[in-house]
């Protein structure tokens, strides 16, 4: 009979080939596991390293999305020297930028700083802040050439819908949007009646083989001054906008326009003082399907990397004013500058210009939530800068189809020229 000894002895030298096969097991799962969460994190991919040269520079507004899963932007370098249009196409596994136009600083416009907007025909419209006849910049529009392929990689026709002049407004850098008859709005920083120059919203409508330039409104410098961001349409065709500094305290304000027996009034919603609610709105609005707004300042708010806020219209004309998030700034203090990005659940994206979780950084692509009767921050990604990484993020975020963020920056990449970038769900 075996002893105690003996018998431990079997059951190791028996138990040892089921236990390997138990840890192989073990590993495989844990290593299926790992593959599966690697497969479903979060990856943020560069798609295009601007090189400055044909393919512009300093892409400072974000991308437009078609029906067909192409992106357009602009680059307020590059090309020619004055910035270009460009396409972003899907070609097998990887993605071809063909420029579109390219400015030449002269009539035709030049610096285009904010978004191409897509038309109903597919074509697409936008400012440059320079050039025109006047020198003040343009509103243009882009059509592909009537003799060549959609899909050949050839330069769209340009057409200078309106050149600025200055008493009308100078250096537009703004989103354009339509309404229902194809008219086209929009804002200037700069120009207008005002003696130093506070800016103006107006309008752009189809008018036979032209376009007809009315103000809408001229600010004064009482409300606020340099309307930036472009306006959004809200309830009873009211336009909402920001103001870059000015207004009660100083230091920027929420502004409503509102149709009145042919003219427009001016209603401030809301001024910032630089203290917990921010300083400086630089990227606009948004607006959801209740009427409420949401924007950004670019500065202070404790965190010394601005703010996202909300405002919600209350009864008799009123307006609710909340601080949703005082960003980090970490050391250098300029966060957001232009809009957000709402998904139908309900959570705002964004970038930072310079802020971030990163001290001193190089900006930052964010995310925020609402749980638990507050809002979260989650820094999707933070940007180290050149050679191999983004910087300085000046971009509205858009989704793809697939609900990825694509968005670019105004520096960083191989050439220190930008890049175009991709965050992928989940986030």
């Amino acid at each position: 009979m075996a002893n105690s000894g003996q018998h431990r002895s079997w059951t190791f030298r028996t138990s040892l080939p089921a236990a390997k096969a138990a840890l192989a097991i073990v590993i495989l799962l844990a290593l299926t596991m790992v593959a599966t969460l690697s497969a479903r994190a979060q990856t943020f991919n560069i798609i295009h390293n601007f090189t400055g040269g044909g393919d512009g520079a300093s892409s400072r507004a974000g991308l437009t999305i078609d029906a067909a899963g192409n992106f357009y932007g602009t680059t307020a370098e590059g090309g020619a020297g004055y910035g270009i249009v460009f396409k972003l196409k899907h070609s097998g596994p990887s993605w071809v930028l063909n420029p579109l136009h390219s400015f030449s600083g002269g009539n035709d416009g030049g610096h285009p700083w904010g978004r191409v907007a897509i038309g109903r025909d597919g074509t697409l419209y936008g400012t440059t802040a320079g050039g025109g006849i006047y020198g003040s910049g343009t509103v243009f529009h882009l059509t592909p050439s009537p003799t060549a392929p959609r899909s050949a990689l050839v330069p769209w026709n340009e057409t200078v819908l309106h050149s600025f002049n200055g008493s009308d407004g100078s250096g537009p850098q703004n989103d354009l949007i339509f309404d229902q008859a194809g008219s086209i709005y929009g804002t200037i920083p700069y120009g207008g009646l005002c003696n130093s120059g506070c800016g103006v919203v107006y309008k752009l409508t189809p008018s036979g083989s032209g376009w007809t330039e009315t103000l809408l409104y001229s600010f004064v410098g009482n409300e606020g001054e340099h309307p930036i961001g472009g306006v959004v349409f809200g309830r009873s065709g009211n336009l909402y906008g920001v103001f870059e500094q000015g207004g009660p305290a100083g230091r920027g304000a929420v502004y409503q326009l509102s149709p009145s027996g042919g003219s427009w009034t001016e209603q401030t919603l809301q001024g910032f003082d630089g203290r917990d609610d921010g300083a400086y709105p630089v990227g606009g609005l948004i607006i959801d399907s209740s009427g409420n707004l949401y924007g950004t300042t670019s500065c202070c708010g404790y965190g010394g990397g601005g703010t996202a806020f909300e405002l919600m219209p209350g009864s008799g004309g009123g307006w609710t004013f909340n601080t949703l998030y005082r960003l980090p700034g970490n050391g250098v203090g300029l966060g957001p500058v232009d809009k957000l990005l709402m998904d139908g659940a309900g959570n705002l994206y964004g970038t930072s210009y310079q802020g971030g979780d990163i001290y001193g950084g190089r900006g930052a692509v964010f995310k925020l939530s609402f749980s638990n009767g507050r809002w979260w921050y989650t820094s999707l990604h933070d940007f180290a800068g050149p050679p191999n990484d983004g910087a300085e993020p000046h971009s509205n975020l858009v989704f793809d189809a697939s609900g990825n963020l694509w968005g670019t920056t105004t520096r960083g990449g191989q050439h220190d020229a930008g890049v175009v970038f991709e965050t992928t769900q989940p986030f």
